[in-house]
């Protein structure tokens, strides 16, 4: 049985982990089913939107597919959620993608 396998069985039995679901959806991504990938992160930010590290890897996911203005607007929601829950270290990796898909650096803020 492959990780993909095993994931898929423990969500049979815990379905409402949001943790099973992010790591199966990064298991896709590391194989580049884009598909799979991409429903993997809808599913996430529909189902269980307070789950902050799931907003930078679909953020980085839809650049490399060449999606950059849903980029931008999953971090900039990724950055509300990770507020919201004070993550300030996901907010801060999320302002960092955000900047620099804008073609800002942090010195751009002073």
């Amino acid at each position: 049985m492959n990780r993909i396998e095993q994931l898929e069985a423990f969500l049979v039995e815990s379905p409402q982990d949001p943790f099973l679901h992010y790591a199966l959806t990064m298991e896709y991504l590391k194989g580049d089913d884009n598909e799979k990938t991409r429903a993997g992160f809808e599913n996430l930010l529909a189902n269980f939107p307070d789950y902050v590290g799931s907003y930078y890897h679909f953020g980085k996911f839809l650049e490399k597919v060449g999606e950059k203005e849903k980029a931008e607007e999953v971090y900039k929601q990724g950055i509300l959620v990770a507020t919201k829950v004070r993550n300030h270290h996901a907010k801060g990796e999320l302002m960092g993608a955000l900047n620099l898909l804008l073609g800002m650096d942090d010195d751009d803020e002073c």
